[in-house]
């Protein structure tokens, strides 16, 4: 199969970089007059993915993202703009239709998506296609995964991820909704809350309930996992919008399956393997996320920056009084540190699916340990932007009210601070575990 029109742009790119210059020539930035990030350590191949998304991300101005905010309207332009360009498949297989990347290369994307300006909105909207899809490339049948890798690379399926519950958020393995084996199909019931972009995909990776608990000699043996059709006429199926702090551009929903059938054939392995196989995907997530974190934090850090050298209070610019300097090189300081811990988690994961030396739990603390770190920096970066810009951080026409918003998602989503916290105390400090 030939390679795919991103793994072509990546290669153009590369041959067409001059070696003589340095690779930050070719950064990124949301200011157009200088570069936060500091970009020594990256490969080649990231730098040239930033440099292309980009490209796309420059055609979606913030009037794009703060329209859509306010709308409540879904990105479609902007999903099909990378899905045409190739980029929805980056760590696909090229066998697929993929660019047989690494989730490096998937973070620097997600990365570079929110600090254009899109923020978690712009991220969010393809998410699912990009960390979803991992548990279904390398687990699914034959004809499972020629039929719909393909079509979720190119645009033509949109997916969205069923985890999560009304009483079982973190606690997966005590979730209830139900997939019941009927003749040639599966009868699924049950509820699954916070679910983005239910209202436009037309798949589902879908983790329910195969067998009773006490059936199986582990819990977690109990689990399958699905990559159903979603047919919004079919019967049994009903989705219920929630109206939400930020990220208002991609809709969450609460989704409700009364006797929905679907296909046997949707099954994705072998029944009872699902919390296996989910798990996957969960480290890879975390990854992708944390670049998101760090994306939305530059975006705000960058701007304030920029309003703090030109704002004059005084006779002077503000950038001059410390008071807001040193917050803003703090929030500096945070995000490149937690960049390192990012960029390490996503070598360390790629790495770990030909390297069987590196174990799953090392993946996993630096996966949840990044997550954290890049969300924390967000957070602080983004209420510091909001502060320089004094009551103009409140008005919508500078971006950093809208990100303030959507910084929250990092540290809660998919898993919170304080459960990462406890991943690590209990992982690497051996301390008893407290839930």
């Amino acid at each position: 199969m030939p390679p795919t029109l991103a793994r072509a742009a990546i290669r153009t790119l590369t041959r067409l970089r001059c070696p003589h210059q340095p690779s930050s020539r070719h950064a990124f930035s949301t200011s157009p007059s200088r570069r936060i990030m500091e970009l020594t350590g990256f490969t080649e191949t990231q730098l040239t993915v930033r440099e292309a998304v980009s490209a796309i991300c420059s055609q979606f101005p913030s009037s794009y993202w703060q329209e859509h905010d306010a709308s409540e309207t879904d990105p479609k332009e902007f999903h099909a703009a990378l899905a045409s360009s190739g980029f929805l498949g980056i760590a696909l297989p090229e066998s697929l239709g993929g660019s047989g990347l690494g989730i490096s290369e998937a973070t620097i994307m997600m990365q570079t998506i929110a600090e254009s300006g899109a923020g978690m909105a712009g991220a969010q909207s393809i998410h699912a296609n990009v960390y979803a899809t991992q548990p279904l490339a390398r687990f699914g049948s034959k004809e499972q995964v020629e039929e719909t890798i393909p079509k979720i690379i190119d645009g033509t399926y949109r997916t969205c991820f069923g985890v999560t519950e009304p009483d079982a958020g973190l606690d997966t393995l005590r979730l209830r909704t139900t997939a019941k084996r009927d003749g040639d199909d599966y009868v699924i019931s049950g509820q699954k809350i916070w679910i983005t972009c239910a209202q436009v995909a037309s798949r589902m990776i879908l983790l329910a309930r195969t067998s009773p608990a006490s059936s199986v000699p582990k819990p977690s043996q109990a689990l399958s996992l699905f990559c159903i059709p979603l047919s919004k006429s079919s019967p049994g199926l009903e989705l219920r919008r929630i109206k939400k702090m930020g990220g208002r551009a991609v809709d969450a929903n609460e989704v409700f399956f009364d006797n929905y059938r679907v296909p046997a054939s949707s099954l994705i392995g072998k029944e009872g393997h699902g919390f296996k196989i989910i798990l996957h995907g969960m480290n890879a997530e975390r990854c992708l996320l944390a670049g998101e974190a760090l994306g939305l934090g530059y975006a705000a850090l960058s701007r304030a920056a920029s309003y703090a050298r030109e704002r004059n209070v005084f006779g002077r610019p503000i950038g001059q009084n410390q008071g807001i300097a040193h917050p803003l090189a703090e929030c500096y300081m945070h995000l490149e540190a937690a960049k390192l811990a990012t960029y390490h988690a996503a070598r360390l994961y790629d790495a770990s699916q030909t390297d069987e030396s590196i174990k799953q739990d090392a993946v996993g603390i630096a996966a949840n340990s990044a997550k954290f770190l890049a969300a924390e920096a967000a957070f602080k970066a983004c209420e510091r932007a909001v502060l320089a810009h004094g009551g103009m951080g409140y008005a919508v026409e500078y971006d950093v009210e809208r990100w303030f918003r959507e910084c929250l998602v990092p540290r809660i989503a998919p898993v919170s601070r304080e459960m990462v916290l406890n991943f690590v105390g209990e992982r690497v400090l051996g301390l008893p575990r407290s839930y």
